[in-house]
């Protein structure tokens, strides 16, 4: 069974805290090994020694027939049978043990006729001074490993809150925010050392700016051309309509019909681009507006003049509501979401397209060979077709610009037994209405 891990195990202040708390506690057993190794060390030799030199002052009075001192004796009892071995072995050893509950030094050697000489030492005092060095090395240990927890958690802290803002300025402008600035304090202050942190954030700055600017005189030239290219048009398309009749004026007819359409589509792309598009809302069934954008769609496909994308073919659309609703929409921009989606389907795509209304959403599927790769992977790209397409590639991105205006999702996919799948989801609820002083679509 898969277990989902919170979102902030995988964070960097977890990592950073994990990593520095391994290595304080490793730090902190490796001194305290060294210490009380040394320690003990050094306590159990000071108790040998003096186990020894009893021994010998023992042996010495057993030799000489003497009373032997207190704590000395052969073959005591409690002696540890490693230590008559030894002492059977005609050496002499030491070796701490508990003796009558208490810690206890024995030294021991060989006496006459195969007995043991022993000496015991009380070993209480030294082992109470190890147990309450541990202890110390314990509890200072643990107070060194919280306060560098603590300090290294608010370091990392710092540095992974400010990573968290370059992060959350750089998903803005993906998102289309130009205006978004990490603003790091140490980016803007010249005189004082820059971290890496510092740097990655200057260095998005500056490529926001950059793009933003190149963004801006994009969206100015477009604008400016399509400005330009209306005037010129409007009266080439009143020296048309003064042509005799015939098939060379109906095709400088279609020719300036399609300049004309280019220019307008050039023009709602610019505004588009600018952000000053506003929304009119008003209330109708979705399945109603459906059907109005698939009546424009055929009336401009017979035409010949159903816009860029617009074609022959219109006619043979479908339209499946499986469950309408009452929405709270834009009906023109709507209605030109859905015009353009049809319109695709039938100029690159293969009849029947079949639009389906289930609740707020609305799909429009072909049943030609799809979208393209690149379109799945990074969306509409203006003026790029593929497979010999015609068309300037700016129905799509029309509709996909109008349906952020709307507050609505548009999905591009492939189904599964072939053609092109547009899905359009709009909001539950409608799109904030422009504030008071706001001037409608130019």
């Amino acid at each position: 069974m898969r277990v989902a891990l919170p979102r902030w195990t995988g964070t960097l202040a977890v990592k950073s805290a994990a990593f520095i708390t391994v290595m304080c506690c490793a730090l902190a057993a490796l001194l305290g090994v060294l210490v009380h190794v040394s320690v003990t060390d050094q306590t159990v030799g000071q108790a040998r020694e003096l186990a020894l030199s009893r021994l010998k002052d023992a042996t010495s009075a057993f030799e000489s027939g003497d009373t032997l001192l207190p704590g000395a004796g052969v073959d005591p009892e409690g002696l540890p049978p490693s230590l008559r071995r030894l002492a059977a072995r005609g050496e002499r050893g030491t070796m701490v043990d508990r003796h009558h509950g208490r810690p206890t030094m024995w030294a021991a050697g060989p006496a006459d006729h195969g007995r043991t000489l022993a000496v015991e030492v009380d070993y209480s005092q030294q082992a109470r001074t190890i147990a309450g060095l541990d202890n110390a090395i314990l509890w200072s240990s643990g107070l060194a490993i919280g306060a560098t927890l603590l300090v290294g958690a608010f370091a990392v802290t710092r540095v992974s809150r400010r990573l968290h803002a370059t992060a959350r300025v750089a998903r803005r402008i993906s998102a289309g925010d130009l205006d978004a600035r990490v603003d790091d304090p140490l980016a803007r202050d010249a005189s004082r050392p820059q971290d890496e942190v510092a740097a990655v954030a200057a260095a998005l700055d500056s490529m926001a700016a950059s793009l933003q600017g190149k963004l801006l005189a994009e969206q100015r030239f477009t604008a400016d051309v399509a400005h330009e290219l209306r005037t010129p048009l409007t009266g080439l398309h009143a020296a048309a309509e003064l042509l005799p009749p015939g098939r060379p004026t109906e095709l400088v007819r279609d020719r300036v019909a399609a300049l004309r359409t280019l220019t307008e589509d050039l023009l709602e792309i610019s505004r588009l681009d600018a952000g000053r598009e506003r929304l009119d809302l008003d209330g109708e069934h979705l399945s109603t507006v459906a059907e109005r954008a698939v009546r424009a769609a055929r009336a401009a496909g017979a035409t010949g003049a159903a816009g860029t994308d617009g074609g022959a073919g219109a006619a043979d659309t479908r339209i499946r509501v499986v469950r309408d609703v009452y929405v709270e929409t834009d009906r023109r921009r709507l209605e030109r979401v859905l015009g353009n989606l049809v319109a695709n389907a039938h100029k690159h795509g293969r009849p029947p397209v079949v639009v389906t209304v289930e609740g707020p959403v609305v799909s429009v599927r072909d049943h030609g060979e799809g979208y393209p790769e690149y379109l799945l992977e990074h969306g509409p790209q203006r003026f790029r077709t593929e497979g010999g397409a015609t068309g300037h590639g700016l129905g799509l991105t029309i509709a996909l610009g109008q349906a952020e205006v709307l507050g609505a999702r548009l999905e591009f996919d492939n189904a599964p037994d072939g053609g092109a799948v547009a899905t359009l989801t709009l909001p539950q609820s409608p799109p904030e209405t422009p504030a008071a002083g706001d001037t409608g679509p130019s």
